[in-house]
Parts: C-alpha cells; structure tokens; sequence
C-alpha cells in the first residue's frame, strides 16, 4: 500500500499521524503540503500529468515497492495485470489552468497535453505507461464512493480469473476555489472551517486531496511468490439509493445492505467487527443517516465497537477517500490500534449510543473469532446514491 494525504507521503506516515491525533488540515483544507512532484517525479512525468495523476504515480511506486515489485521482471505476465483508481473530478487544477490560458490568449494557446491531463481515468492511464501494465485498465468514477469501488471491482477482477494482480485505489487533486464555491453553495463545505464528524457542533466537511493504491493479489499468487501479506480483501458491498441527486435516502436502508452484502460475501458476523471507519464526512445528515445504517446493518453490537472517520484529520479527498481510508483500515488493524476522530470533542447525543472514539484506541477481536484476526469495516457514500463497503482483515 502507498498514500499521499495532508498529513505526509508515506502510507506509514498516514497511520502514525492519525494515531497521534494530527491534521493535515490549515487554513479550511487539507492540502498536500510536503509533496512536491519534482521529488519523485521525472521533468516529463510532471508536464505531462496534473496533480491527482502525480500523487497516483507515487503512491503506487511506494505500494509496488513494499510488494517487492521494483527489482527484477514482474511476478505475473503484464498482460495479467490490472489498474483500477478510482476518481471523482479528474484533472480540474489542468482544467482551470487552460481555461484561463484559453480566456486570455486564444485557442491556439491551450495545451494539447490538458485532454489527457483533465481526463478522470488519467491515473490508471499513467499508472499503466509508468509501470507496464497491459490488463485491463479503467477508471471508476462515482463520487465519493470511487476509491472503494475501485478496491471491489479489483477484487472482483481477481475473483473472476480476470488477472493476476490489480493495483487498485483513488486519486484527487480538486481544491480549488471554484470547486469550493460549488460545495459551499450547496451546504455541504463547513463554514467554521473546522471538519469534526459526529460532533454535535459539525457543519460540514472540508475538501482534502492525495492518493491511495494498493497491490493485490489472491492468497495463492501471494503464497507462491513469498510475498508478505500486509492484510486481506475479505468482503465488498455496493448499492445506489436511487432516491437524489445529492441528498441520502432518509431511511439509511440502501446504505445498511451496502454494509450486509459486505459482511455476507466476507462471511463475517456483524458482531466479528472490531473496528470501523467511517465515512463521516461531518455533515449533519450524513454522520445521522450513516449511524442508523450501520445501527441497522450490524444490530445493537455495534454500540461497543471503535468508530472513527480519517477526513478529521486529511479532509475530504473525494474520489480517493474510499482508498485511503481502506489503508487507514488496514493499518489499523495491522497495528492493532484505531486512530481517533480528530477534534471530537462532544458526540451528537442524537446519533445514539455508539463508541466515537476521541483518543488512539487499542483493537481487540471481538466474537467467537476473538483471538485470531482482527476485522474492520470501512465505508464510503457518494453525491449520486452511491453506496460501498469493505471488509478487510490483518492477515
């Protein structure tokens, strides 16, 4: 696994700050504030690729290098090989950037580079040239459930005998202030600027950028090659609301089978959970709605279960949320530790009695399993309906 967020580069560095209760977030956003693409990146790769592309390229050098990927050929055909990233705006920073070339000079003055540097599939696109990948390569854009539909669809991929491998995640790059006058018109960006999910004080959340991607593998390909296994793909769930444009179901039902067809096609009992992290993006209704979903999904159990939302702590990074925060899932468990919602400092007494974690929590395994494996559930709910949950595992 491999990340960019506000809080560093470095998928270790994600799980250590949250864990100390940091934030990325200054000035009402969560900005990428020690990337810089000339570190990591060749003169070219940076010209030719906007922002959300580059932290896509870096995250994924740093997952392949921990996969003991970068030495030597790769242990599958390239043609078995996958990418799928997941992505909500795409290249908007190129997008306004040519515009403003395009108002002031002329049309003979735009780039020929901001068609491939703007389009949403970008990442997967670059991630194929950069590391040789010719399995099929695509883009799954839907909102802010992207990064965790690209994680399922991956493990769909492998499940079908599609591939051998996927690297998988999301990636975005969406801060500027034309995209935050779009939300905060709608209500959905705090004005306090300030992102505390689940606080009985919350307005909203604040918009973050970065990159999360993955390698995976099934256990067999994994077992063959030696390679060490960081955590497990157990379940993945998806539903739409079909009900609005941007506002929830109000009865939090499609979401809840989102969270049951994860837990049955993982094989996991609800009371199996050890740890959550939320989607939690700190709107009213949202953290409402999501609490009664997994209330209803997981049944009374889960009112003693660590929950915790990461966009305190990085912001909200869209298409690549569901991708970073399934890393914070995973680092979690594989450290036995759950990082807390940054900033709460009095729960929503509306949202029920639930364990809303305010400090580093110790995870245990609960259940009949206790003992053997720690179990987390991360989801992800998106503008459009869109609904996906993940059941992961330490290995």
């Amino acid at each position: 696994m491999g990340a960019v967020t506000p809080l560093g580069v470095g998928a270790d560095l994600l799980h250590r700050s949250a864990v100390a209760g940091e934030s990325g977030l200054s000035g009402g956003l969560g900005l990428c504030r020690a990337f810089r693409a000339a570190d990591h990146l060749s003169r070219q790769q940076v010209r030719r690729t906007d922002r959300f592309a580059q932290f896509a390229l870096v995250a994924a050098a740093e997952a392949l290098a921990q996969a003991g990927w970068t030495d030597g050929p790769l242990p599958y055909p390239a043609e078995r090989v996958s990418c799928v990233v997941g992505c909500a705006l795409g290249g908007t920073e190129s997008f306004e950037a040519q515009g403003e070339v395009f108002r002031q000079q002329g049309a003979e003055f735009v780039s020929p580079l901001m068609v491939p540097s703007m389009m949403a599939n970008a990442a997967a696109s670059q991630l194929s040239l950069r590391f040789g990948f010719q399995g099929e390569a695509l883009c799954v854009a839907s909102a802010c459930s992207s990064g965790a539909q690209a994680i399922g669809t991956g493990a769909m991929l492998l499940a079908a005998g599609a591939a051998d491998a996927v690297l998988v995640g999301g990636a975005e790059a969406s801060t500027s202030e034309l995209v935050r006058a779009a939300f905060r018109t709608a209500g959905a960006l705090s004005t306090t600027g300030e992102s505390v999910p689940f606080d009985r004080d919350r307005d909203g959340f604040l918009i973050g950028e970065g990159a999360g991607i993955l390698v995976l593998e099934t256990a067999a390909g994994a077992a063959a090659r030696g390679a060490t296994v960081l955590g497990e793909v157990l379940g993945y769930g998806a539903t739409s609301d079909a009900h609005h444009l941007t506002a929830p179901d109000p009865t939090g039902a499609p979401a809840a089978r989102a969270v049951t067809r994860a837990l049955a096609s993982a094989g996991v009992a609800p009371e199996d959970v050890g740890y959550i992290n939320a989607h939690g993006t700190g709107t009213v209704l949202n953290d409402q709605l999501e609490c009664e979903a997994l209330r209803s999904a997981l049944g009374p159990g889960v009112e003693g279960t660590p929950i915790s939302s990461t966009k305190s702590s990085i912001g909200h990074l869209f298409g690549a949320a569901g991708a970073v925060e399934a890393i914070a899932t995973l680092q979690a468990l594989r450290h036995s530790t759950a990082p807390p919602t940054v900033g709460l400092r009095e729960p929503d007494e509306r949202l029920g009695r639930l364990n809303l974690i305010r400090r580093a929590t110790p995870l245990a395994a609960p259940g009949p399993t206790g003992g053997r494996r720690l179990v987390g559930l991360s989801t992800s709910f998106g503008f459009g309906g869109h609904n996906a949950a993940l059941v992961l595992a330490a290995p």
